[in-house]
């Protein structure tokens, strides 16, 4: 067979499986495969169904073109009448199958080709699927890989002996990657479509927040704190609540670490990204409070209906409440689960006095009882209500129905 041994080939099935870590019966449906394309490249159309079958005991193969059998052909690529069917398979009947054999004698140099690229294709994919099959189990997890090739699209990330894609919404925006750089990401899943399986990588959700913790925080794994939810503007901030059901343990303390040690390992995996942890509570309004932190609030209102809330903070704290391009409480309400408008709390009134004449009164009450005292400790002691104001005398000191003589001196 020219350009193809195919003989040679089927020899060395056991060889090729062993190599792959694949079974027998799996190279051999990828060798057939491969000689059903180069037949099809050499003899026909890309349009005709065409399968192949190998002796393994003879390395030979024998290759058969299949067609429908129909009352009105449609497709004479894959289609026959009863009538020409029955030329192949006196037997046949409409609505079923028939198949031409050939026996496979030689290729053509481009058929070969062809052939080899299939084979080799062809055993890549399998090879890939008993990957995959080895990482179905460890979806969650984050796996660490180094950058194989970067297209505006996706990154291509070699993890062992596969590889996985980390789609362009699936990254940190901002960041940037090098080719040959070691880095870490969420495996999310495995996707399937024409081209085969595909593993999915993720340096943006929020679970992989959530699997660096893991990894920092030995308590998550015993059950003496756990997270409770997050959310996440990955390269931005992400808010975590979370929960201790253990008398004396301090939650925020656990997953911050001494001096910070834990949030800042996983805060630098994610570039610097902020990370504020919060603490989860079973009341919706504390836990809606602590969510909205920094910012102090004044007040809320819950329309537990339709799980919305109204926070009211003074003027100095809707900034804070608010963040930058809105960002604090829109994590908040993610967090929270609930559709969070902030509200000016109204400013404190000021505490009434009686009034203002009152006021006036008291302090006249006030300077007449010390003139009083003063003139009792006098020898010639005069009666209030005798008392002048002398020239230049403040008015605060006289009350409003005093009358204050033009001329003290001057007799009626």
């Amino acid at each position: 067979m020219e350009g193809l041994d195919l003989k040679g080939l089927v020899q060395n099935i056991g060889i090729i499986a062993e190599e792959k870590n694949l079974s027998d019966d799996a190279v051999i449906g990828v060798v057939e495969e491969a000689i059903a394309a180069a037949w099809r490249r050499d003899n026909g159309k890309n349009t005709w169904k065409v399968r192949a079958v190998i002796n393994i005991n003879k390395g030979t193969a024998k290759v058969f073109r299949m067609f429908d059998v129909v009352a009105e052909p449609e497709d004479s690529d894959t289609q026959l009448t009863v009538e020409d069917a029955k030329k192949i398979n006196k037997k046949a009947k409409e609505g079923e199958t028939v198949e031409q054999g050939f026996d496979v004698k030689s290729f053509g140099r481009v058929a070969a080709q062809t052939a080899k690229q299939v084979l080799m294709q062809k055993l890549r994919e399998a090879e890939r699927a008993v990957v995959m099959a080895q990482y179905v189990d460890r979806v969650g997890e984050v796996l660490t890989g180094s950058v194989q090739r970067i297209t505006p699209r996706v990154v291509i990330i070699e993890i062992g002996k596969t590889t996985g894609i980390m789609p362009r919404d699936e990254q940190i925006d901002g960041e940037r990657y090098m080719a040959g750089q070691r880095i870490k990401a969420l495996f999310k899943g495995i996707e399937t479509d024409d081209r085969g399986s595909q593993m999915i990588l993720s340096r943006s959700d929020g679970e992989f927040v959530r699997a660096l913790f893991e990894q920092e925080v030995p308590e998550l794994e015993t059950g003496a704190v756990e997270i409770k939810g997050i959310a996440r503007e990955a390269g931005r901030r992400t808010k975590m609540a979370v929960y201790s059901g253990i008398a004396g343990v301090d939650p925020v303390g656990t997953f911050v670490g001494g001096h910070g040690a834990r949030v800042n390992a996983v805060a630098d995996e994610i570039n610097g990204e902020r990370i504020d942890i919060v603490i989860w509570d079973k009341d919706i309004k504390n836990y809606i409070m602590n969510a909205i932190a920094p910012a102090e609030v004044s007040k809320i209102e819950l329309d537990e209906k339709n799980e919305k809330a109204k926070i009211f903070v003074t003027e100095d704290q809707q900034s804070i409440a608010i963040g930058k391009s809105g960002q604090n409480v829109r994590l908040a309400s993610v967090l929270t689960g609930y559709g969070l408008e902030i509200e000016a709390a109204a400013a404190a009134k000021p505490k009434k006095i009686a009034s203002s004449r009152s006021a006036e009164s008291s302090l006249v009450d006030t300077a007449n009882a010390e003139g009083v005292e003063d003139a009792e400790n006098s020898e010639n002691v005069e009666k209030p209500e005798d008392l002048e104001t002398p020239d230049g005398a403040g008015d605060a000191a006289v009350s409003e129905d005093a009358e204050t003589p033009d001329n003290p001196d001057k007799e009626e």
